[in-house]
C-alpha cells in the first residue's frame, strides 16, 4: 500500500504504486501519502506525488494539509513544489486559525516567510488567539537574529501593528520583552 511505502521512504515502491493507487487514501489520523512525505521532508517522494496530482490541500484529523505543514515547518523544497502547482489554498488555516505564514514566522523560518509572502499569503491575517505573524514572531520568538530577520521581512512587506486582544501592539511586546533590535526595526519601518 502506498502509505506504507511513503512511511518507509521507499521511492521505488512509491513510483510503482503511484499510478495504480488512490493518492488520497488516509491513515488512521487522516493523513494522505503527500502529507506523510511532507512531514518526513522526503522531497523526492513528495515531488512524485505532487506531479501525480496529489491534493495539496487535503486535511488530516488536526486540520493540517501538505501546504500548511510545509509552510509551518519550513519544508521549503516541498513548499516551492506545492506553490508551483497553483493549487495551494493560500487562505487555508490550521487548527489555530492561522495561515501558513504565522507558524513559519514564530518557528523561525525566514526563507519560508519570504516564499509565503511572495506567493500572496495575507500578511496581516489574525488567528484564533488574536495574533498575526508579526505578533507571533515577537511573542513566540527569542528576539535573536533569526526572529530579527523575520520581523524585518514582515516590516518590509508592510505588516501592520495590529494589537492583541489586550490592545498591546507587537512593538509594545518587543519593548516589554527587551527585544531592542526588533523594536528598533519595527520603528524604522519598511526599507
Amino acid at each position: 500500500m502506498i502509505l506504507e511505502a511513503v512511511l518507509a521512504g521507499n521511492l521505488q515502491q512509491v513510483r510503482m504504486l503511484v499510478d495504480r493507487s488512490d493518492l488520497e487514501v488516509r491513515d488512521g489520523q487522516g493523513r494522505t501519502a503527500l502529507l506523510l512525505a511532507t512531514r518526513a521532508d522526503n522531497v523526492e517522494i513528495a515531488r512524485l506525488l505532487i506531479e501525480a496530482g496529489a491534493d495539496v490541500n487535503a486535511r488530516d484529523a488536526i486540520k493540517d494539509t501538505p501546504y500548511l505543514y510545509a509552510g509551518a515547518e519550513g519544508r521549503d523544497e516541498i513548499l516551492k513544489m506545492i506553490l508551483a502547482t497553483g493549487r495551494a489554498n493560500l487562505k487555508d488555516t490550521n487548527r489555530y486559525g492561522g495561515t501558513a505564514l504565522i507558524p513559519a514566522a514564530d518557528k523561525g523560518h525566514p526563507s519560508t516567510v519570504r516564499l509565503l509572502i511572495a506567493a500572496g499569503v495575507e500578511i496581516d491575517h489574525v488567528n484564533n488567539l488574536g495574533w498575526t505573524a508579526l505578533m507571533e514572531a515577537v511573542i513566540l520568538g527569542d528576539g535573536g537574529p533569526v526572529h530579527q530577520e523575520i520581523v524585518g521581512i514582515l516590516v518590509d512587506a508592510r505588516a501592520r501593528q495590529i494589537p492583541d486582544r489586550d490592545g498591546i501592539t507587537p512593538l509594545e511586546h518587543a519593548r516589554r520583552l527587551g527585544f531592542g533590535e526588533i523594536a528598533e526595526r519595527m520603528v524604522s519601518g519598511p526599507r
